[in-house]
């Protein structure tokens, strides 16, 4: 910490800011958004970045020498937006205020002095960390300068600069006076861009050496390059930040000038009054108050306040509806707030059982409401009639005008939908903005406040208790909900104006929150509430034979051990087969005692009848008792229909995840996992509808790979299995046998999946020198997979997440793990997670698509449930012909990749006729 500089692109930071909320205002109108923002970022950027040196750098005013070089410098750029500018002397009070010293010099840009500081810090010893987005800052990084995107969470140090723009931050200055900077309006080399960039400074070394052998280089963009010549000099100066500003008049040296600050308390209290961040105030002044009192001063001589109304402690107001009038002081209020956080407190987790107790809504950070509606224990004071609250809230619920964000909103809308009103006006969900930015860690509530707002909130367990003794909602205080409810709403909105900045200034992650997962989560709720049809005698017949047969194989087990013996017990599995038959012992469980799990019984039955005979046991109990005993259970009794939840917002790559029941792991390999899927049934007069996407990872590899003879394959409709094994076995395709077919299959996937040599072997049931054999052809005939599985690796390690071709971040914790077997786990995740990943968002666009024309052509066809890259529709026969010939083409077009995305269809009166 003593030896760190921390250096804020303030200029940056303020666009993105304002960017990210251009529509927060205070209680007199005036713009806040770039204020609020600003002081977000520094306040998070100080905690996570501890350093005894800091300043935050901003653009002076007026022109530059980079004006003074090339007139049209900038020119492009639109004039700064209005609001912005009347944010910008706020901003400076601020950050001051804060405790960061400011730093504007005229006639060079925030770069320049940063980069300056920069390299005067190395000579008083010290390392440098620069916060900014900025890609032309990358050119500073050496040993002892480091980026930091906090919008991001990038870190950028030599190897992370050379793994994002395929150059060292040495030749970074090359690389972008050939590719040119738009946003500054400098041009580059026409039609040049990073590739073509990358590739010449890797062949020839630098700028000057491409200059030199530019009459070496062909072709169109060889001509480009020298007709561009005459420019490249003057390109280089305007975009190499200098490191040379004379900093004398602004500071006096670094050490003294640059020390960190304590904050200015009373002018921090007194610019919050002013702006209206209520829930800052109340922090800032709770902890004013706690110094005042541990010092022993009660109004100290100088007191920090010197408005009297802000001596009073702020407190959260909490508001309970239980009038008329109060009710109407709340519809006035959301219908007239530019955003109203909206929560609902139920009986039940299962929404579509659930039933409404409260709702409690929120318009500005400090203030919310709860209306009770059906809470019910004795002396309960009088509520609002719950029919009543939501005829006159009705309007507002259902009118997409009115913006509304929640807490994961779609079990919420679950909740409205059982009483008629379908939600409409959802643009923001704290539970998916958390999962957008970072979707491998926590996002519940209580983990988000504390992560996000430094807020310890009310736990449920506090409310409701716990265990054997936990009351339902309806049970509890009307005053202790409200305390629990109108937090919930309150934090919500605090958690969007934290968490939104960093999604709205990144393009891809944006991408994703907007376009992908908010649309998905109505599309979600939707296909929930449709649910699916099961045959219950059907279930129950299959029932009675797997217990018939689970009998049969215990008698075949008795026979084998020579004796009875409990088929679930692991205790006495372990006597019988190591004490009794003397197998081996493949590994221990930690407390030392020979294991029988699934992995040890898989390696066991390869020689042995016993574990194979149990691993059958195994499986059949499991489709009993998870399936067709439980399925039946599970019927809804209002809609007679099975109705699972996907989870949106759990699983890293972005896949969807079914409980309640699990739809997306009915085995289909085996008989008797088909034969659950035959009691999927349509009603009388419809069909069930599957369409499945056709070998989308290994396309999706073709796609980031670009291998060429991956690419021909699928672009000439190849069998790409066949194609695989021709190219590995050195055969004509119309030669390829089964067997190599199978052996190719198995290599393609297992490869994705980052499957070794060993692992490989083991699949193909082959000696690992040939397995080593096949992996090392392969790559031979698909360098550019190679390639992509080396690049991908070096990002991850320097990233610390991939991307899909989206731009979802896939995190990857443990990618520079110590622990051997764990790093090693993380870089097989790094070469799969982008094709998962890109699946996973490949099938919720077309979820997306396929709602949006069924409503659009007003059908009756619905979508019933999704399971990785198959959607399972019920479709009336009377539809059948246009939505068959409609569906493969919907999902074919939801991108375009660099080889044809196709999708199957298959049509039954069951689920597995249909597949």
């Amino acid at each position: 910490m003593n030896k760190t500089l921390l250096l804020v692109d303030g200029s940056s930071y303020l666009y993105r800011a304002f960017h990210a909320m251009p529509d927060l205002r205070n209680a007199q109108g005036n713009p806040t958004g770039a204020i609020y923002g600003m002081i977000n970022m520094l306040r998070r950027l100080r905690t996570d970045y501890a350093a005894a040196y800091m300043a935050c750098v901003f653009d002076a005013k007026g022109k530059t020498f980079r004006d003074e070089l090339y007139a049209d410098y900038k020119a492009n750029r639109a004039s700064m937006p209005e609001d912005l500018v009347k944010q910008i002397e706020p901003i400076h009070e601020a950050v001051k205020a804060m405790g960061w010293p400011i730093l504007m010099i005229e006639g060079v840009e925030a770069d320049d002095v940063i980069g300056t500081l920069a390299v005067e810090a190395v000579k008083h010893g010290m390392n440098t960390v620069i916060s900014t987005g900025d890609k032309d800052l990358a050119q500073l990084v050496n040993e002892h300068v480091t980026l930091i995107n906090t919008m991001s969470n990038e870190k950028l140090d030599r190897e992370a600069v050379i793994a994002k723009f395929g150059v060292p931050p040495e030749r970074i200055v090359d690389y972008l006076t050939l590719v040119g900077d738009a946003v500054d309006n400098v041009p580059g080399v026409d039609k040049v861009g990073p590739k073509t960039a990358v590739k010449w400074i890797n062949q020839y070394g630098s700028l000057d050496g491409i200059i030199e052998n530019a009459d070496k280089i062909t072709g169109a963009v060889g001509n480009n390059l020298r007709n561009a010549l005459d420019w490249l000099p003057k390109g280089r100066e305007l975009v190499t930040v200098k490191t040379d500003c004379d900093l004398v008049k602004h500071m006096t040296s670094i050490p003294e000038s640059l020390a960190q600050k304590p904050e200015d308390k009373a002018a921090m209290i007194e610019f919050f009054t002013r702006n209206g961040f209520k829930t800052w105030l109340r922090e800032l002044t709770a902890e004013v108050s706690k110094e005042q009192q541990s010092a022993g001063e009660s109004n100290p001589q100088g007191a920090l306040f010197a408005n009297e109304a802000v001596m009073e402690p702020i407190v959260t107001h909490y508001e309970t509806v239980l009038t008329q009038e109060q009710l109407d002081q709340w519809l006035d209020k959301i219908n007239r707030a530019e955003m109203t956080a909206v929560d609902t407190e139920t009986t039940s987790l299962e929404a579509i059982q659930a039933e409404l107790v409260g709702i409690s809504l929120c318009c500005e950070p400090g203030i919310a409401a709860y209306i009770p509606v059906a809470h019910r224990y004795q002396d309960a004071p009088g509520q609002l009639s719950r029919d009543e609250v939501l005829v006159r809230l009705r309007p507002w619920l259902e009118d997409p005008s009115k913006p509304k964000v929640g807490q994961h909103l779609k079990y919420d809308g679950h909740v409205f939908a059982n009483y008629g009103i379908d939600i409409k006006g959802i643009v923001h969900d704290t539970l998916l903005e958390s999962y957008v930015f970072e979707s491998h860690k926590s996002h519940d509530m209580d983990s988000l406040a504390l992560r996000h707002l430094e807020r310890k909130t009310i736990p449920y367990q506090d409310v409701c208790g716990k265990g054997a003794s936990q009351i339902c909602f309806d049970q509890v205080s009307i005053e202790r909900a409200t305390e629990y409810a109108a937090e919930d709403a309150d934090i919500t909105l605090q958690l969007h104006h934290a968490m939104w900045p960093y999604i709205a200034d990144n393009e891809k992650l944006r991408f994703i929150y907007e376009k992908i997962e908010l649309p998905t989560s109505i599309v979600l709720r939707k296909m929930e509430r449709n649910g699916v049809l099961v045959d219950t005698a059907l279930l129950n017949a299959q029932s009675s034979e797997l217990g018939k047969r689970m009998l049969e194989i215990e008698r075949e087990a008795y026979e084998l051990a020579g004796q009875p013996f409990n088929l679930n017990s692991p205790k006495q599995i372990g006597e019988i087969f190591f004490d009794k038959l003397k197998l081996p012992v493949v590994k221990k469980t930690p407390s030392g005692t020979p294991s029988t799990d699934e992995e040890v019984l898989q390696k066991l039955a390869e020689d042995y009848p016993l574990p194979k005979i149990l691993l059958d046991y195994r499986s059949l109990s499991k489709l009993k008792s998870t399936y067709t005993d439980k399925l039946p259970r599970m019927i809804n009794a209002r809609t007679g229909r099975v109705h699972t939840n996907y989870a949106q917002a759990v699983a890293v790559t972005g896949r969807l995840s079914s409980n309640e029941p699990n739809l997306q792991n009915i085995p289909i390999r085996t008989a008797e996992g088909r034969r659950i899927r035959e009691a999927f049934v349509a009603p009388s007069g419809s069909v069930i509808m599957s369409a499945d996407y056709s070998q989308i990872e290994l396309r999706i590899m073709a796609h980031l790979s670009g291998d060429e003879n991956m690419l021909r394959a699928f672009a000439e409709g190849e069998d790409i299995h066949r194609a695989t094994a021709a190219e590995i076995f050195s055969l004509a395709p119309s030669e390829v046998g089964s067997e190599q077919r199978r052996y190719a299959k198995v290599i393609n996937f297992g490869l994705i999946y980052g499957m070794s040599a060993f692992g490989l072997a083991s699949n193909l049931g082959v000696e690992r020198a040939a397995a080593q054999m096949y992996i090392e052809k392969y790559f031979q005939r698909f360098s550019g997979v190679k390639r992509f599985m080396d690049d991908t690796r070096t990002q991850a390690k320097a990233h610390g997440y991939v991307e899909t071709v989206f731009g979802r971040r896939l995190w990857l914790p443990e990618i520079n793990s110590p622990n051997g077997p764990r790093r090693q786990g993380a870089e097989r995740a790094a070469i799969n997670a982008p094709m998962q990943g890109t699946a996973a968002d490949l099938i919720k666009l077309s979820m997306i698509a396929v709602q949006d024309w069924l409503e659009a052509e007003k059908l009756q066809s619905k979508m019933i449930m999704q399971v990785h890259d198959e959607l399972v529709l019920e479709v009336p026969e009377t539809e059948l012909e246009i939505v068959r010939e409609k569906i493969p083409a919907l999902m074919a077009g939801v991108a375009q990749l660099r080889v044809p995305l196709i999708a199957e269809v298959g049509i039954g009166k069951n689920w597995d006729e249909a597949h």
